[in-house]
């Protein structure tokens, strides 16, 4: 068979072809907004997966490691606008800690379950406010030299 009668063959064919293709139903258009409401409910789902996956963690304890458990915090006081005292437990012992912007100082150690007298001073052979006194009378005195 020659080349010309198979083309010829394949184009008597191609109404038949083009009927049958009319004959199937054809598939319905995919609407703009269906496609963006599959979209957002599809987001939804995840972020909702997500928010219940970290409220489940949290009150499962997932993730929690063992030095969380070692360190509790006590009690603390304001002692200033930003400063702080805080009492910290750490294993059977209680560090006493003075905390301001920028800085963490250990005033004290105390075994666990053991608060120091009144009027007690916070570190041995120290007022509870020397160091800091200390300072700010040289901050002071250096102020007035050069004025």
């Amino acid at each position: 068979m020659s080349r010309f009668h198979r083309l010829a063959a394949a184009l008597a064919g191609l109404p038949a072809l083009a009927q049958a293709q009319a004959a199937q139903p054809m598939a319905p258009a995919i609407s703009p907004a269906g496609s963006l409401l599959q979209v957002f409910v599809g987001l939804v789902f995840v972020l909702l997966l997500i928010v219940a996956t970290g409220w489940l963690t949290r009150r499962l304890g997932i993730g929690r490691n063992a030095a969380a458990s070692l360190l509790n915090i006590v009690g603390s006081a304001s002692v200033g606008t930003r400063e702080r005292v805080v009492v910290v437990e750490i294993g059977e012992t209680w560090l006493v800690v003075g905390v301001a912007p920028g800085s963490v100082n250990a005033l004290m150690t105390l075994p666990k379950g053991q608060a120091p007298a009144a009027g007690a001073p916070l570190a041995p052979g120290l007022g509870a406010l020397s160091p800091f006194k200390d300072k700010l009378q040289l901050m002071i005195d250096k102020r007035r030299e050069k004025n």
